[in-house]
């Protein structure tokens, strides 16, 4: 039998194009051709072939798998529940230190010119993704927060001083271990002060910000900021005999001290770099040093690092630095450390790096454990595809890193030069310590009250309109809150669905107490022979106050013991 809806369809399309009709009882029978001999017609996409045309037909065939597998590419991971909402506490955190300094927030492409980011990043420069021409235009995903915000200073010639943060994600094509945070695609949090200033005060606050951050998330006591400068790094090398050209090359072998021996790191810089084995012993005598402000005055007293105008300027900048830090109360911290190089070509100053228990890998990165590992997964030592998240010669690395980069605005500008210190946070590696670390319930949301009805019987009303008006008047005084979404909940399918998003506590509301003008609040999770593990009852005249007051509590109780906890990996 004719079908009319197809008939009509038919008759619907517009008159260049033609439609061929013949006896039709099936819809397959229909057959779409086009006037024009020139568009040839496309093979049937993957789409078309899972899901015919025909309803009858498509009504008795599952759609066909895909022939890929499905999952996220290597280096990302997607993010949900609990694990979202630590993600977004550790945002907070961050980003109310930054405002409490004067930050403001900017943000810019994901991508850049390919000629923006080329010749800024050292050895590193082969971890930057390019992207396909699609436009005339060659570009490539940013690689960091840092040169992007040069650009734009560059650009904005009218910003001559600025305290900026920037939260974004940023890609690299390193090698992952997606457990430890070591990610391709990743969040940084970056706080820069740009403009002239008098040396080494906004050094020292970018410092005094790295101490609040981490003190805020609960890690006093748990990690090192490790400090050097470029300038008597370079002073250093230069008087132990290393060519100018070779000075950035064996920067970069120097600052993997902190996952290599000290025979491997000399190895590479003679090996491989070709600097002279004499030079590379001289440096052996430094770079293994480290201490406090008695280092700098011990380094002063060597005739040799004190004639190197590099140096001198390095001691200057350093001893105002560690003047200022004290003023701040942010010194105690801090390790002037001679390994720390930092890779990337831009520092110009003052660098330094944030290390806690994780940092470092368990295991020494010897070419023998290299090996060992890559032996033990049957692959291949170096592949840089190859997850590592359970390689023991493999840290988190650095949670936070930085510096000052005086010259890196004016390779964008010319002559217009803006000094610029800045610091990054990594906020994948900070997760995966916290993660690890956590004690607690993991909760799913950032709900705070759950609120409940308690009755049963057939004459239970359910209590949903009582529920509906309370939960209406805590979302007005900006308090978290949620209710199960049904007419006649039974009471322990409600506590089970306020614990499974760890919900802190639950509002009880009975016939007998409404009718008093009172409800119960009882905190979830208190031992069996605590004296308010059946809750208190509270007038609801003052219920958003004695909500507020117990939130409160809460939050400080729990802060005081995430702090003696500590931080534990």
């Amino acid at each position: 039998m004719q079908h009319p809806w197809i008939l009509a369809a038919i008759r619907s399309v517009r008159p260049r194009r033609g439609l061929r009709l013949t006896s039709c009882s099936k819809l397959a029978s229909v057959k779409l051709y086009t006037t024009s001999p020139s568009i040839a017609r496309p093979s049937p996409s993957p789409t078309q072939e899972a899901y015919p045309a025909n309803p009858a037909v498509a009504s008795t065939m599952a759609p066909k798998a895909p022939k890929f597998e499905i999952k996220t590419p290597k280096g990302t991971r997607d993010w949900s529940g609990p694990d979202m909402v630590l993600r977004e506490k550790i945002f907070k955190t961050i980003t109310d230190v930054f405002k409490r300094h004067g930050g403001i927030t900017i943000d810019t492409p994901v991508f850049e010119l390919k000629e923006i980011l080329a010749g800024k990043y050292g050895e590193d420069s082969k971890l930057i993704y390019d992207l396909a021409d699609q436009g005339g235009e060659l570009c490539s995903l940013r690689y960091d927060l840092t040169v992007p915000f040069a650009r734009f200073l560059a650009m904005n010639k009218d910003v001559t001083q600025i305290k900026r943060y920037h939260i974004a994600k940023v890609y690299r094509r390193d090698q992952p271990a997606v457990k430890k945070g070591r990610m391709r695609e990743f969040y940084q949090c970056d706080f820069d002060i740009a403009g002239v200033y008098d040396p080494m005060i906004p050094d020292a606050e970018i410092i005094r910000i790295i101490n609040e951050v981490f003190e805020s998330l609960g890690w006093k006591g748990k990690y090192t900021i490790k400090l050097n400068s470029r300038k008597i790094l370079d002073g250093l090398f230069q008087v132990c005999g290393v060519p100018d050209n070779l000075i950035r090359p064996i920067s970069s072998a120097v600052d993997k001290l902190d996952k290599m021996p000290w025979a491997d790191v000399r190895k590479e810089m003679v090996d491989d770099k070709g600097l002279a084995p004499e030079a590379a012993d001289k440096i052996g005598q430094y770079v293994l040093l480290k201490g406090k402000r008695d280092l700098l005055e011990q380094l002063k007293k060597d005739e040799a690092l004190a004639a190197n105008p590099s140096m001198q300027q390095g001691f200057a900048d350093l001893d105002l630095l560690f003047d200022y830090l004290e003023n701040f109360g942010a010194d105690h911290t801090v390790s002037f450390d001679l390994s720390l190089a930092r890779g990337l070509d831009y520092y110009t100053g003052v660098i330094y790096e944030v290390v806690t228990e994780g940092s470092a890998p368990a295991v020494p990165a010897t070419e023998e454990e290299k090996q060992k590992v890559a032996k033990k997964k049957g692959g291949k030592p170096g592949d840089a595809d190859e997850d590592r998240s359970d390689d023991p010669t493999v840290g988190i690395g650095s949670v936070a890193a930085g510096g000052r980069y005086d010259n890196l605005v004016g390779m964008f500008s010319g002559k217009t030069q803006v000094p610029c210190v800045g610091i990054s946070f990594g906020i994948d590696r900070i997760f995966s310590i916290m993660k690890a670390s956590q004690k607690q319930k993991e909760r799913k949301n950032e709900v705070d009250v759950f609120v409940m009805a308690f009755g049963g019987g057939k004459d239970f009303t359910g209590l949903l309109k009582e529920r509906s008006q309370i939960c209406a008047r805590l979302w007005d005084a900006g308090i978290k809150a949620e209710f199960l979404y049904k007419v006649k909940p039974k009471l322990q399918n409600q506590f089970k669905a306020a614990e499974a998003g760890g919900v802190p506590f639950a509002l009880i509301l009975g016939e007998d107490e409404l009718a008093q003008g009172k409800a119960k609040i009882k905190e979830m999770g208190l031992p069996e022979d605590h004296p308010l593990k059946e809750g208190e009852l509270i007038s609801l005249d003052n219920l958003i106050e004695e909500v507020k007051l117990r939130i409160q509590k809460k939050q400080e109780t729990d802060a005081l013991a995430a702090q003696a906890e500590g931080i534990h990996i």
